[in-house]
């Protein structure tokens, strides 16, 4: 307590003659005693004439203060501030005035105790860090008193301060924020998170550190002040992290890498281990079992898909999922089947036989869920002081179980912490269903796409041909490329490969009626420049025909594109016109391009607009390469680049074009490539020109059996004497028909390839029909015989007739 010559103030007592008449003991500020002052006038304290208000004699007035010059007893003289205070009797007669005198240029001690009693940690040191002066607050942060650090420098008595708690954020250690103040005289602040002595919390204080200099402006000391953040602090952190898996969790349409990002998201700064275990079904992409499914006593069997540890580095990496089971009566199981979360707590015993939480409101077991937080003793022996197992639901499907684990740091988990830990589930969870979805909707469109393309390249002898089909990565949904080889009338071969604009299941549907309008039109044996214009009125027709009604969405091909080639082994003559679609590279034998004079035409349903056919005549081996636009562009090239690209990796001297196309995936499309990819590989033959007999027929009758023997003839010398009798027939029938309902020239040409082909020519644009002749008709049964004993016929139009053909099996085991 304060002595009496520390008393701030003094009180006088003068009646209203202007004598004092009392004197506290306060007034040994100025030397005087009650018996040396009381009785004497108030003047004679007085060194200079009262301040304006005081009246003559001591001042009067209401409540007058000022500043004025007292006379201390040993006749110095005393600067202070004065207040007089008039006292009244019961009757309102003036009895004098209470006059209080306040020392000026001394701090009172009720600052002293406001410093000291401040809530607030206070301290100030000198220069060289030493311990001058701390309050009450600072001394209970640090755990010492002021006697116990006074004189002491604050590293030997704080070690703890001269490293941080988190040095993974950088944190500037808070001896060294003192250094560098005392350093270099600039105030700082900063906010220092560490953990007190005797406490197993880590606590955020904000702090500010500022210099103490004397008039001249030297700095003397060292000043600081701080308070308990924690609250704002950790919800901020909380915050953080929240804001750290809104951008970080569902990246890409993945279910097992969102299931990293979520276990990566929250270690170590909210916990430091976190397991994601997922239902088979969802790693599938199909529908999880309902929650009704799980029967109380049996065993959740889940797969492991994501675990990430502090102590394992903070880098997780995807890994193939592995088995876990969930016994019954476990607290994951109980969580999935009841979907709420639970708390386990590893702690200690407090006073009374409650439990001690963490500090702070959220401590509180008002604000815990019913049923939260479970005291399991058992967690220590994992090393575990505490653990968060939150269901995995999103839009009311039990996807799986999380678990957040702190393992050797002290602090238990509070109320606020599984607010976290359900939101960095519940942000998850949609991410995981929505992967879960995509993958599902992309491996169904992926099914039909793959339904659609070719399952296996056909047999025929005029090109070799090796393809390859890459839809677009995780992150991207399939798409509407494809490629046909497509067998035609003559030994000849059609090669397509087409492109539909957009994404998803629309877009592969529309692949697959573009597919088979294709092949449809290629039996008619069309030309390609025909070919597409009659695609391009079907495309219009379809588009027209699935105008969407009410909420269904548009599945018309539009922005569809095709290139249709043909290739003719016997006149090695390759025809092709385009659609919006790249033209082909033509390398040839000799490794040099081959430049097509085309341009491409306008993209399927835009209608209107002709399509150009051009014709080229190809060197035997010429290696054609067909793709889309998905093989050449990407970011780090344009389309120009890309076909510099192609024809660079395009060997054609590889003796495997299977293992080009692998040579050209590898070098043309990048790790993460965001559209799918179609090339289509092939290698020209010429048909042996010894396989092709032709001959002129005249247009007469008589020229019939001569047809029939050149034919037999030819047979013949190929080694085909089985086919005799056939041939024979059909010879006779096309080559009758020709001369009676056509028109000269005439020609019939045999060709042996994988079957054997006749064909009759003539200048008559006529198609013959085939029909059924009654019994007593003598004529109109050509046709029908030639049908039953062929394996296929038709009629292909030219530009200066038709051509009507059919074609034999050949046996396999016969000469070639």
């Amino acid at each position: 307590m304060a002595g009496k010559q520390d008393a701030p103030t003094a009180v006088a007592v003068v009646d209203p003659d202007g004598m004092m008449s009392g004197w506290s003991e306060g007034g040994l500020l100025l030397g005087w005693t009650a018996k040396d002052i009381v009785g004497r006038p108030v003047t004679d304290l007085l060194v200079d004439p009262p301040p304006p208000g005081f009246p003559e004699g001591y001042g009067a007035g209401p409540d007058p203060t000022g500043f004025i010059l007292l006379r201390h007893r040993d006749g110095s003289t005393v600067e202070a501030m004065v207040t007089a205070h008039p006292l009244s009797g019961p009757d309102g007669r003036a009895l004098g005035h209470v006059v209080t005198v306040q020392r000026w240029g001394r701090r009172p001690v009720i600052a002293d105790r406001a410093f000291e009693q401040s809530p607030f940690a206070l301290g100030v040191y000198d220069p060289e860090l030493r311990f001058l002066w701390i309050n009450a607050s600072s001394a209970r942060v640090i755990a010492h008193s002021e006697e116990q650090v006074l004189g002491k420098k604050y590293r030997e008595v704080l070690p703890e301060f001269d490293r941080t708690l988190f040095p993974e954020r950088d944190d500037k250690p808070y001896t060294d924020a003192l250094a560098q103040v005392a350093r270099t005289g600039e105030p700082t602040r900063l906010i220092t998170v560490f953990r007190p002595r005797g406490s197993d919390y880590a606590n955020a204080w904000a702090t500010s550190i500022w210099p103490v200099r004397d008039a001249e402006g030297r700095v003397r000391a060292i000043a600081n002040w701080g308070f308990d953040m924690s609250a704002e602090y950790w919800a901020r952190q909380r915050l953080l992290i929240l804001n750290r898996a809104s951008g970080g969790i569902g990246r890409a349409l993945d279910v097992i890498g969102t299931a990293q990002e979520l276990a990566g998201t929250p270690v170590p700064g909210f916990t430091d281990l976190v397991t994601v275990d997922l239902f088979d079904e969802v790693l599938r992409g199909e529908e999880p079992p309902s929650v009704s499914a799980l029967a109380p006593g049996e065993t959740i069997a889940l797969s492991r898909a994501a675990r990430h540890s502090a102590k394992e580095g903070t880098d997780p990496a995807p890994g193939p999922t592995t088995p876990v089971s969930h016994a019954p009566g476990s607290v994951a199981a109980r969580c999935m089947v009841t979907g709420r979360s639970t708390v386990e707590l590893a702690a200690e015993p407090g006073q009374g036989g409650e439990w001690a939480f963490g500090p702070g409101l959220a401590a509180d077991p008002a604000h815990w869920p019913p049923g939260n937080p479970v005291i399991d003793e058992s967690l220590a022996a994992d090393g575990l002081t505490g653990r968060i197992t939150v269901p995995l639901r999103a839009r009311g499907a039990l996807l799986g179980v999380v678990t957040f684990s702190r393992l050797d740091r002290p602090e238990a988990f509070t109320a606020d912490d599984l607010i976290l830990a359900e939101e960095l589930t519940a942000k998850a969870a949609v991410a995981i269903d929505n992967a879960r979805r995509y993958s599902r909707e992309r491996s169904t469109a992926l099914t039909l796409q793959r339904s659609l393309l070719p399952q296996g390249l056909p047999n025929q002898d005029a090109v070799e041909v090796a393809s390859r089909y890459l839809p677009g990565g995780t992150g991207a949904e399939v798409g509407g490329d494809w490629f046909d080889v497509i067998p035609l009338s003559g030994a000849r071969v059609a090669l397509v490969v087409g492109d539909v604009v957009g994404h998803g299941l629309h877009a592969s549907a529309s692949m697959g009626r573009l597919r088979t309008a294709v092949r449809t039109l290629a039996d008619v044996d069309l030309p390609p420049d025909e070919l597409l214009t009659h695609l391009d009125d079907l495309v219009l027709h379809l588009a027209g025909d699935l105008q969407p009604a009410g909420d269904f969405q548009q599945t018309g091909e539009s922005g569809a594109t095709c290139l249709y080639t043909v290739y003719d082994p016997v006149s090695r003559r390759f025809t092709l016109a385009s659609a919006g679609h790249p033209l082909p590279l033509i390398i040839s034998p000799d490794g040099t391009r081959t430049p097509v004079p085309a341009h491409p035409g306008p993209p399927l349903g835009i209608g209107g607009l002709p399509f150009e056919a051009t014709e080229l005549e190809l060197p035997e081996g010429s290696l054609l390469a067909l793709y889309t636009d998905g093989l050449l562009e990407s970011r780090e090239r344009d389309v120009d680049e890309g076909i510099a690209e192609l024809q660079r990796v395009l060997n054609h001297t590889a003796p495997s074009l299977e293992a080009l196309c692998d040579t050209v995936i590898d070098a043309m499309l990048p790790d993460r490539r965001t559209d799918d990819a179609a090339l289509l590989l092939a290698r020209t033959h010429a048909l042996d020109p010894h396989h092709v007999a032709d001959w002129d027929v005249e247009p007469d009758h008589a020229q019939v059996p001569r047809a029939r023997k050149f034919a037999l003839d030819q047979v013949g010398a190929w080694g085909l004497e089985e086919a005799s009798f056939v041939t024979e027939l059909v010879v006779s029938e096309l080559v009758t028909n020709a001369i009676r309902y056509g028109e000269p020239p005439i020609r019939l040409r045999l060709i042996r390839d994988t079957s054997l082909i006749c064909e009759v020519s003539d200048a008559s644009n006529t198609a013959p029909h085939l029909r059924r002749a009654r019994a007593f008709d003598e004529g109109g049964r050509g046709l029908l015989l030639v049908a039953q004993l062929t394996q296929g016929w038709g009629t292909r139009h030219t530009t200066n007739g038709k051509t009507i053909w059919c074609a034999q099996t050949l046996p396999e085991t016969g000469p070639r």
